[in-house]
């Protein structure tokens, strides 16, 4: 929005056609984040028949979200703490579906357990019946 308004000078944040369409483009950059350094928003007709076109990197993503992300590690905690284990004791570390697929999520997870690498290959609908199952 920021980069939108500094460019053509409209404030898009009042047009909920203009936010549906950007926040589309947006998760869509994510995910392609994920796999790729860098990654282009393309959106036609915006608002006001401009077109909008911007380069992102994973960098700056990562820059725009650091917040947020460390944020993750509060619940992580708080697992930890109500199971009355310490980080030790933990086995394995099993990341499965959305975020998790974030290069600087597991780099985060990573971190906090001592340099445990996060097992990434399980199946999502696998782990949710075993999760269920168990």
């Amino acid at each position: 929005m920021k980069v939108f308004k500094k460019k053509h000078g409209k404030d898009i944040q009042n047009d909920p056609r203009a936010m549906q369409k950007l926040k589309g483009e947006v998760e869509k950059a994510k995910r392609d984040l994920s796999s790729v350094h860098q990654t282009k928003v393309t959106i036609d007709n915006l608002i006001d028949g401009i077109d909008f076109s911007e380069s992102i990197t994973r960098a700056r993503f990562e820059e725009l979200c650091n917040d947020l992300f460390k944020k993750t590690m509060a619940p992580v905690q708080q697992v930890l703490d109500d199971s009355g284990m310490k980080k030790t004791e933990i086995d394995e570390v099993v990341l499965v579906g959305g975020s998790t697929r974030i290069p600087k999520i597991q780099d985060l997870i990573r971190e906090f357990f001592d340099g445990k690498e996060p097992n990434r290959g399980i199946n999502t609908d696998e782990a949710v019946a075993y999760g269920a199952a168990v």
